[in-house]
């Protein structure tokens, strides 16, 4: 129990902060409903940060750090895509909207890609040497971009639906 008590101590307030977010947004993400691309916009953009900030902090961008987080990224997207290629996504270019069906994949997916980028960044702060080793950095890089990926791939394909519906015009 001490180590658990340890771990929910040792935690900065942020990380928790995103969790609650997190958790919110995969609920919420349960109902179908209308929204921006603004607000699709957020999760990949905090993924891709988080990405960015551990790539960058932990391992240094160099071509091989920098390569593996882009391949996960470049597979990821493809899963994505291919997620939300099934919804029936419905623009409304008069509101500014889509309307977008119940996303039972979301939910699981956030708290899948928290749980892993939590769990790397506690191995790495109780273990630091194993930041050096080659297996933990490639598994680390590839599945935090595979994560990021996944969420860029789901929001490029809305972004895709978004600019091939077609433009209603108004008669004056």
């Amino acid at each position: 129990m001490d180590i658990l008590s340890q771990f929910l101590t040792q935690t900065p307030v942020w990380v928790w902060v995103l969790f609650a977010y997190l958790l919110f947004r995969g609920i919420k993400g349960r109902n179908p409903g209308d929204t921006t691309l603004l607000k699709m916009a957020i999760l990949p953009v905090i993924f891709t940060a988080w990405g960015l900030y551990d790539l960058v902090t932990l391992y240094g961008v160099a071509l091989d750090t920098a390569g593996f987080w882009l391949v996960g990224i470049a597979l990821g997207a493809a899963v994505g895509w291919g997620i939300v290629s099934r919804y029936e996504i419905v623009p409304n270019r008069a509101a500014g909207t889509l309307h977008h069906p119940a996303d039972y994949t979301l939910l699981p997916l956030l708290m899948l890609t928290f749980a892993v980028k939590y769990g790397f960044g506690v191995v790495a702060a109780v273990s630091p040497d194993l930041l050096q080793e080659t297996t933990f950095r490639i598994a680390d890089l590839t599945l935090s971009g595979l994560f990021t990926g996944i969420f860029i791939g789901k929001f490029a394909r809305y972004v895709w639906v978004w600019n091939n519906a077609p433009v209603v015009q108004t008669q004056p």
